[in-house]
């Protein structure tokens, strides 16, 4: 068992830039593949990035590649999200997702990511 909590979601101007940090508690952090995912009204959740359990293999969705980058800190249980270059169409509430205990490879189904954060939400003004 994990619980995530997402932090430094709110309002920035287009071209701006966000970090959002996600803390996990609970079982080792390590254990954990590591996903955010995002869901703007109306529309469904979707994948935004992933990296692996030591962090050394990072996935992107192509709307986000070249201005969003995913990390981890193992020591202090984090991974965030830095996100630059913001558009509008990045507006939406952002979740950090963690797979269930064991599993390995980064996917971008949300049906495979078994904990979820409460979602912070990110607005990017036009």
């Amino acid at each position: 068992q994990v619980q995530l909590v997402e932090s430094g979601g709110g309002l920035v101007q287009a071209g701006g830039s966000l970090r959002l940090s996600c803390a996990a508690s609970g079982r080792t952090f390590s254990t954990y593949v590591m996903g955010w995912f995002r869901q703007a009204p109306g529309k469904e959740r979707e994948f935004v990035a992933g990296i692996s359990r030591t962090g050394g293999s990072t996935v992107y969705a192509d709307s986000v590649k070249g201005r969003f980058t995913i990390s981890r800190d193992t020591a202090k249980n984090l991974v965030y999200l830095q996100m630059n270059s913001l558009k509008p169409a990045d507006t939406a509430v952002y979740y950090c997702a963690a797979r269930l205990e064991g599993r390995s490879g980064i996917v971008v189904a949300t049906r495979e990511y078994g904990y979820w954060g409460q979602g912070t939400q990110v607005t990017v003004s036009s």
